[in-house]
């Protein structure tokens, strides 16, 4: 099991990451998500051990990951930048990983490069972004670690090359059992391949649950009342956001249960309608917030 208990990083007198904490169990993907500059990278960087948490731990089966060698071996971390290997080719850092990972799978590599098709005897530095995140990708499933790491996985890929890793991912996690973290923007991949979303902002743990509770938890209502309803009136715990266009609230809940119909219902609807929505239509509605464009563009 990997986890992080009450992690927080400062930079100087600047808090970059608070008072974190979960948990994730073999066989399981957590996906990442948060708005540009709130700390995901960061956050990714704690997990793997690269920085040591102004407080807190990171721990991989009850051991701490940073300043721990024999850990730090049964985690595969690909960063979304990756400049160590520039003046050596695909061959020599093959090799590389050889004598540092004793259990590198180097015929998967080569398996998994029949499908990447990055030239061996090019180095690394004359490859392009999406080939060198290619190479990282294929060097991290090579290693048959119990966790993999991933930091967007498939920024610079094609839609094809994208569909790949995913296969590639879900097939490491189902068929092996590691655990998988992905930070990424691309809600619509990771909605398709994690078990529990977190979401960051401004350094802390927004909201982390299940995509099986969150799907059946946050939802979209539109519903009209057979009698004169305001907006101050739906004040029901869960709601975060509200919209009215005449008779009809709009309204994005995220504890849509009994009580909640409940207490709609005590307003006599005329009618009342549930849209699921998607992850990426619940992150921008978390987090989005309301703006006044007409006063901005006056």
């Amino acid at each position: 099991m990997l986890e992080l208990k009450n992690y927080s990083l400062n930079y100087g007198d600047t808090k970059i990451l608070e008072d974190i904490s979960f948990s994730l169990d073999k066989g399981k993907v957590l996906g990442i998500v948060g708005p540009s500059g709130v700390g995901k990278t960061s956050l990714i960087r704690g997990i793997v051990g690269v920085y040591k948490g102004s407080y807190g731990d990171a721990f991989l089966n009850g051991k701490e990951v940073y300043d721990n060698p024999e850990i730090k071996r049964r985690i595969a971390f690909v960063p979304d930048e990756h400049s160590s290997f520039y003046l050596i080719t695909l061959k020599e850092i093959i090799n590389y990983y050889k004598i540092i990972y004793p259990d590198f799978n180097e015929d998967k590599f080569y398996k998994i490069n029949r499908l990447f098709k990055i030239p061996l005897n090019k180095r690394f530095l004359q490859l392009s972004k999406g080939m060198k995140m290619r190479v990282n990708l294929m060097l991290a499933f090579s290693l048959e670690c119990e966790v993999l790491v991933l930091d967007e996985p498939t920024s610079g890929l094609d839609p094809i090359l994208k569909e790949n890793v995913l296969k590639i991912i879900m097939n490491e996690v189902y068929g092996k059992e590691k655990s998988v973290i992905i930070s990424s923007h691309n809600l619509g991949e990771l909605e398709r391949v994690c078990d529990d979303i977190m979401i960051l902002n401004d350094g802390k743990l927004e909201y982390y649950n299940s995509l099986e509770n969150i799907k059946k938890n946050i939802k979209k209502i539109q519903v009209a009342f057979d009698m004169p309803v305001y907006e101050e009136d739906l004040n029901i715990e869960g709601i975060f956001s509200i919209s009215q266009v005449g008779r009809v609230f709009t309204i994005i809940t995220e504890n849509y249960n009994d009580d909640f119909k409940e207490k709609l219902n005590r307003f006599k609807p005329l009618f009342m309608e549930e849209i699921d929505l998607s992850l990426e239509e619940i992150f921008i509605h978390r987090l989005g917030g309301k703006c006044d464009y007409e006063e901005i563009f006056e």
